[in-house]
């Protein structure tokens, strides 16, 4: 099985098919909307991707991902019956892990329904069986009208310069999971600061177009 690779994009097609050339081997890689602008990569322009490698009678297909916590979202939605791989690594493109987590929280059909290939019936099984699995990772800081978290200095450590609870501090941990760097998720929520109390599906909407824009 393969868990991981490292190389460059040698091409891409707008169905989320890429090829990642890795020591001159191309390995083709299927990936979700967004997914190669989150993952790291190096000085010379390397990508890593976490891969999920899934096996059928007829064909072995692997399926990227920028982070782990992506690649276990994923898991998790092909958990569910009526989800398979690619379903699944289409809804994670219309909904990044933070939006989904969101929308499963509040049970919320209609969101969930925006996705390719997801129907009534599969939004409510969705939000049946994975709240209690990917629910709790939307947050308080989902509601709108919390208040917004304090900013401070930042220390000479290097530690984060966001601290405190709330709307703000939330985001910048849903951008962290994303696989943006502590540093972009910041610079993204300052921007976002006045704006603190709307819904957290919005900030981080938003907060991926400063980022990736």
């Amino acid at each position: 099985m393969i868990g991981r690779l490292k190389g460059h994009v040698v091409s891409e097609t707008a169905d989320g098919i890429v090829v990642i050339d890795v020591s001159g081997v191309g390995y083709e890689v299927t990936v979700s909307l967004g997914c190669l602008g989150r993952a790291p990569k190096d000085a010379d322009g390397r990508v890593t991707l976490l891969v999920h490698t899934n096996v059928r009678e007829d064909a072995i297909t692997l399926f990227g991902f920028a982070d782990q916590f992506e690649r276990d979202v994923f898991r998790l939605l092909t958990s569910v019956t009526g989800v398979g791989p690619k379903i699944a690594v289409g809804i994670l493109g219309a909904l990044p892990p933070s939006e989904l987590a969101v929308a499963i929280a509040r049970a919320d059909v209609k969101r969930l329904q925006s996705a390719p290939g997801v129907g009534k019936k599969l939004a409510e099984r969705l939000a049946l069986e994975l709240k209690d699995k990917l629910g709790g990772l939307a947050g308080s800081g989902g509601a709108s009208g919390a208040s917004a978290t304090a900013f401070t200095p930042a220390p000479s450590n290097g530690a984060s310069v966001l601290r405190g609870v709330g709307p703000t501090a939330v985001l910048v941990d849903a951008l962290v999971k994303m696989g943006f760097k502590p540093a972009e998720a910041e610079r993204a929520a300052v921007e976002l600061r006045d704006r603190a109390t709307e819904p957290l599906d919005v900030l981080v909407r938003d907060a991926l177009r400063l980022l990736t824009g």
